[in-house]
């Protein structure tokens, strides 16, 4: 099992590191890879009540700013980053309260919001619900942070208004510091530094290329045959969930005994989080140093795990197998396997693809033959046309890998230029 304490966060952004222009010995500009480290701190009473107010506040100018933003969209009018740190500074005249947390996190808070509103629009960020959104901020300025090493397992960072707090040293830092973010996961508090450790981008990775295929029972499997796959949640913790929720049905809302039982459910799926985010991110880390271009399906698992009970109107169908089906989508991690393969690549120079996913699971991947009932069951396929037989998930990996141009298919052609639902010219035996 993962240990919480060890947690490493890789961050999916690259960067110029200092902020100027970095070359190679051949005067070509090369891109800096910014990488995370996450230590649990251990906070103070007081500083942790500190940290708590911190996140309240953050949590207040984000709401309040975009309710500012959907307003002036109401009216036609726009407003930017720049006008609402100007209006933030204003309204610490008025409302104290402001003033008690550092003006950097609040002015990155709405940076976030101006960076999210640009990506998804105005109306589609979320609130930052008090029930829903676990307190975060970040000190983007690397002057006012330091850090310290007490001991073997200890050290500590100086964080503007905090002064110096404690956290386990579980690995060196390795790098320039350039920012520090203080997260809460529902049970304890940690740090996250973003470094510059000197490591670039490599032009190319000189390695082959794979297909994954995501599926529910195993979570990814190659177009060379590997299968990758683990279990997140034992049957002991399974059984004792089940019982929590049981609890959490008979219990008040509002009361202690409310409190406990969420408390003891989020125990439960954290280590959950940790096992899921451990194995996407092994899994990640050895396909790209084996391969030099990783194919995989253009999923969009939000629209996939959407619900399908529909409305009072129009009630939707089979609700609970889709239920089940959500379940096991999300359990498996597939977009987290895939930001995780985006974050391998940025150290190894991989090259990420993505392709149409429609006919991979029923099209045998000799012949070009398309047929659902080729796929006999969730592991074999066996193709009614040249009767091929292998396992379905492998199959599919390859016509991943294929749909990419990066193979000649069963019918001498390059899949990149064939038709999907081409079939072939003699009669199927079958």
């Amino acid at each position: 099992m993962l240990n919480p304490h060890v947690y490493q966060l890789v961050f999916g952004c690259l960067a110029h590191g200092s902020g100027d222009n970095v070359f190679d010995t051949r005067g070509e500009e090369v891109l800096l890879v910014l990488t995370g480290r996450r230590y649990r701190l251990e906070f103070t009473s007081g500083q942790e009540l500190f940290a708590e107010k911190i996140g309240a506040i953050c949590r207040s100018v984000w709401n309040t700013g975009l309710e500012q933003r959907r307003h002036y969209r109401r009216r036609g009018a726009f407003i930017g980053y720049a006008e609402q740190c100007r209006q933030l500074a204003e309204a610490k005249a008025e409302f104290p309260w402001l003033g008690e947390a550092p003006a950097q996190v609040l002015q990155q808070t709405l940076k976030d919001l101006d960076a999210a509103c640009a990506r998804h629009g105005a109306w589609k960020v979320r609130w930052r619900a008090v029930r829903r959104w676990q307190s975060s901020f970040r000190f983007p300025s690397p002057g006012q942070i330091a850090v310290e090493r007490l001991s073997r397992r200890w050290g500590r960072a100086k964080l503007p208004k905090f002064g110096w707090v404690r956290f386990r040293w579980t690995r060196p830092l390795g790098g320039i510091i350039r920012s520090a973010t203080v997260s809460f996961d529902g049970a304890h508090w940690h740090i996250s530094f973003l470094v510059e450790d000197g490591l670039t981008t490599p032009a190319a990775h000189p390695g082959p290329a794979v297909g994954i295929d995501r599926g529910v029972v195993v979570a990814a499997t190659t177009s060379d045959g590997d299968l990758f796959n683990r279990v997140f949640i034992t049957a002991g913790e399974a059984a004792r969930y089940r019982r929590l929720q049981q609890q959490l049905a008979r219990s008040w809302r509002g009361s202690n005994r409310r409190k406990t039982v969420v408390a003891q459910l989020g125990a439960i799926m954290r280590r959950v989080r940790y096992r899921r985010a451990d194995f996407n991110a092994r899994t990640a880390a050895s396909l790209c140093d084996r391969y030099g271009t990783v194919v995989l399906e253009d999923l969009k698992t939000k629209n996939m795990t959407a619900s399908a009970a529909g409305t009072v109107d129009q009630p939707g169908t089979n609700v609970a197998q889709k239920s089940g089906l959500n379940r096991a989508i999300l359990d498996k991690g597939w977009h987290g396997l895939e930001r995780s393969l985006g974050n391998a690549a940025r150290r190894t120079g991989t090259r990420i693809v993505k392709v149409n996913p429609a006919y991979t699971s029923i099209t045998c991947s000799a012949c070009g033959w398309v047929d659902a009932t080729s796929r006999e069951s969730q592991a074999r396929f066996a193709c009614t046309s040249c009767e091929m037989v292998a396992h379905a998930d492998v199959n599919a990996a390859v016509n991943i890998k294929n749909a990419a141009g990066h193979a000649v298919s069963g019918r001498g052609d390059l899949a990149v230029g064939r038709s999907t639902k081409r079939q072939p010219t003699r009669t199927p035996t079958r």
